[in-house]
C-alpha cells in the first residue's frame, strides 16, 4: 500500500510516500480504507524529533493517528461492527496511509463528510478528556483559550452541550465563527484579563489553554485559582500549580460517540481548513506548525 513515511527526524521534508506492506486487523482490531487522515500538531512534533527524549522511537514511522474509513477487515473478539461501515477514529501504528488498523473508533453520522469525520478523533478525545478534568456544570463559565483551533472548537461545543457558558480567545477573523458555535470571542495576549472580565463581569470558574502561549497567569488570575485551569500546551504547568494532560493520565474515548450524537442533533460541527494528497504531506505539516489554523487539515489517499 502507499503511506506517508519518515525515516529520521527532521522537517517536513522528510517525510515521503513509501510502499509498505499492508497492516492486518488483529484480535480486537478493525482495519479500514482511509478515505481521510488528519493531521495534528503533535504528528508534526513527533516527526521533528522534539518528543524523541521523552517517547523515542522505532523508524522508518508513519504518522497520524486520526482516520476516517469503511472497514474492510474484522478481528477476533471485535463485536458491533461489520465490513463495509463506515468509522472514525484512532490508528494504530499511523494513519496517513490506504489502509489503517483501529482499536478505538466510532459510526460515522451518515452525513459527515469523510474529511470532516477525519479531523475528530484527536480533537474530540482530547476536548472531553480535558472537560472531564475541570468538571464544568450547567450555568458555570468556563474561558477557552486558543478556541478556533481542532481541539478549541470541540471544547466550545461539549461544554455548550453540557450547559456551560463559554468565552473563546482566538484572533478576529475567527470571532464570527465563534458566535456561530455558542462561544462569546475575544482576543488572546495582552488586556485578556481586563476583556474577559467586562465579558464576563459576575466571573470565569474554569479555563482551557490548548494554544500554550504563556497564558497561564493571566487563567489562574481570571478563574482565582490554579486548580480552576488545564493546560495540553504549556509545559510551565507545573510551575505555575496548574494540572496538564497529554494523554498518558488515560484517554477518553467515549468522546467519538459523544461527537457523532452530538453532530447527528446539529449540534457539532468540525471545518476542515484544507486538504491535501498523500504527496502533499510535507506542505499539511508545514501549515500545520504555522498555526493560525481554523478547524483540521486532512489528507486524503490517493
Amino acid at each position: 500500500m502507499k503511506a506517508v513515511q519518515f525515516s529520521e527526524y527532521g522537517g517536513p521534508d522528510v517525510l515521503h510516500v513509501a510502499d509498505v506492506e499492508e497492516p492486518h486487523a488483529g484480535v480486537g482490531q478493525i482495519r479500514v480504507a482511509v478515505k481521510g487522515a488528519g493531521v495534528n500538531p503533535i504528528d508534526w512534533k513527533i516527526r521533528s524529533g522534539a518528543m524523541a527524549q521523552a517517547k523515542p522511537l522505532e523508524v522508518p514511522r508513519i504518522p497520524g493517528s486520526d482516520v476516517a474509513g469503511v472497514v474492510d477487515e474484522v478481528g477476533d473478539g471485535v463485536t458491533g461492527v461489520q465490513v463495509g461501515d463506515e468509522v472514525f477514529g484512532s490508528a494504530v501504528g499511523g494513519g496517513t496511509a490506504q489502509y489503517a488498523v483501529l482499536e478505538d473508533y466510532a459510526g460515522k453520522p451518515a452525513d459527515l463528510s469523510w474529511a470532516e469525520a477525519a479531523g475528530l478523533p484527536v480533537a474530540a478525545e482530547t476536548a472531553v478528556r480535558t472537560l472531564d478534568l475541570l468538571g464544568p456544570s450547567s450555568g458555570q463559565t468556563i474561558l477557552v483559550n486558543g478556541a478556533a483551533g481542532g481541539v478549541g472548537i470541540a471544547a466550545v461545543q461539549f461544554a455548550r452541550a453540557r450547559g456551560a457558558q463559554v468565552i473563546g480567545t482566538a484572533s478576529e477573523g475567527n470571532h464570527e465563527f465563534l458566535r456561530s458555535i455558542g462561544a462569546e470571542p475575544t482576543t488572546y495576549g495582552d488586556g485578556l484579563v481586563k476583556r474577559v472580565g467586562e465579558l464576563a463581569p459576575d466571573g470565569v470558574d474554569l479555563a482551557l489553554d490548548t494554544a500554550g502561549r504563556g497564558a497561564l497567569v493571566d487563567l489562574i488570575e481570571i478563574t482565582g485559582s490554579p486548580d480552576h485551569v488545564v493546560t495540553i500546551a504549556d509545559f510551565s504547568a507545573a510551575d505555575h500549580g496548574v494540572r496538564i494532560t497529554t494523554g498518558g493520565d488515560g484517554r477518553s474515548w467515549q468522546a467519538l460517540d459523544e461527537a457523532a450524537q452530538l453532530y447527528e442533533s446539529g449540534k457539532f460541527t468540525m471545518p476542515v481548513a484544507q486538504t491535501f494528497s498523500l504527496a502533499e504531506a510535507p506542505e499539511a505539516h508545514r501549515v500545520s506548525e504555522g498555526g493560525h489554523v481554523r478547524g483540521k487539515l486532512v489528507i486524503i489517499p490517493d
